[in-house]
């Protein structure tokens, strides 16, 4: 039998059974005919001492030559020891990305992550993640597919990094789970965007600013207590938000002026209380049945948002883009400034990192280059023969 050609199929008849024609170039290719007249192509193969038959399309939906090149292709696996049928069962049962984020979800967000950090994750796999890829099976996701999908975040670079970390944790699972081969994590060698870390300080005058629109709030009794307690303790502790919000009065320990926190973002720790942040907690009313610190409307709840409140505060203040992580970072300042060496201060903020402190080593030189200025100045008097 010559190749098969468009002509020589569209001659074939149908009979009571159905019958194959086989290609005379290409070994195992071949056309078959059912009593129906529906033509379909095949290729035929042996896989170790089994013959098997796979269906590569129907005539008229493809070409013959589109069916020559399936059925090539299914030949070069086969030299590669791999079974074209197995393989295509394996990639039509094969999971989305979205079901594998499903098992992520249950098996490394909930059991391995903090409460914050595991919402933070779901968030970006539910708004990014998955509207872009959660359709794709996890075996068809590519290099180019996380590529594209990193660079068309690159407006937003912090956002697009933090995505990315996320699917490389998601997609090393996925190897660790026989849902992928090793080594074929589709984040590979794809490289973060530039990250400019925002330091925000506010200013002596700034400081004063605060303290003078925190005062009038509290006479005039207009916003929550525990709200302008909350901004106190962030200013006078350095701590995060969410340590001073979810603060319990059993982790405050006035007698040692301490807070014993059993959880942070790094573990528990040990923040000691200046008399500042100690007369606020003292300050503090504690609620009956509530056991937080920074109570808020709800009964037995502690303030979940503090946000509204900062916002009119800052108005009021007259500081424009500051941040409320901006008072971590202006206690870090504060203490750069009169002295305080970085350890000292990397205790102080909970860090475990070095590098993490590192961040604050420029502003240790502000006293320096004052003091050099001061005496370049006067040695240029003396030069001037001024006293």
């Amino acid at each position: 039998m010559a190749k098969l050609t468009k002509r020589q199929i569209e001659a074939l008849e149908p009979t009571d059974k159905d019958y194959f024609v086989w290609d005379g170039d290409l070994s195992g290719f071949g056309i078959r005919v059912f009593p129906t007249g529906r033509k379909q192509f095949v290729v035929q193969y042996r896989y170790g001492r089994i013959s098997r038959r796979m269906s590569l399309g129907r005539f008229g939906a493809i070409t013959p030559d589109q069916a020559r090149g399936l059925a090539l292709e299914a030949i070069v696996k086969l030299r590669n020891d791999i079974d074209p049928i197995s393989e295509k069962r394996g990639r039509r049962d094969a999971l989305l990305v979205k079901e594998l984020a499903q098992r992520f979800d249950e098996e490394h967000i909930a059991v391995h992550l903090k409460a914050s950090t595991a919402k933070e994750y779901r968030r970006n796999l539910n708004l990014f993640i998955l509207p872009a890829i959660g359709h794709l099976r996890i075996i068809d996701v590519t290099r180019a597919d996380i590529s594209k999908y990193h660079h068309d975040w690159r407006h937003r670079p912090y956002q697009a990094n933090r995505n990315l970390e996320i699917i490389s944790k998601m997609f090393n699972l996925a190897e660790l789970w026989s849902l992928r081969p090793d080594g074929t994590n589709p984040r590979k060698h794809i490289r973060k965007y530039p990250e400019k870390k925002r330091e925000r300080y506010f200013s002596a005058s700034e400081l004063q600013a605060v303290g003078r629109v925190l005062g009038e709030m509290e006479e005039e009794r207009i916003e929550l207590p525990s709200a302008i307690a909350a901004i106190r303790l962030l200013l006078f502790t350095g701590c995060r938000l969410g340590e001073i919000m979810s603060l319990r009065w059993e982790h405050v320990d006035l007698e040692a002026n301490v807070l014993r926190l059993p959880d942070s973002k790094t573990g528990a720790k040990v923040v000691h209380l200046g008399s500042a942040a100690a007369s606020v907690l003292r300050a503090c009313e504690q609620i009956p049945e509530n056991p937080f610190v920074i109570v808020g409307r709800n009964e037995g709840a502690h303030l979940t948002d503090l946000q509204p409140f900062w916002q009119r505060l800052r108005g009021r203040a007259g500081l424009k883009n500051a941040r409320i992580h901006d008072l971590r970072h202006t206690f870090a300042s504060v203490a750069v400034s009169n002295g305080q060496s970085l350890p000292m201060i990397g205790k102080l903020l909970g860090h475990t990192q070095v590098q993490t402190t590192a961040r604050y080593a420029h502003l240790a030189n502000q006293p320096v280059l004052q003091a050099a200025n001061d005496i370049s100045a006067l040695i240029d008097l003396q030069l001037r023969g001024s006293s």
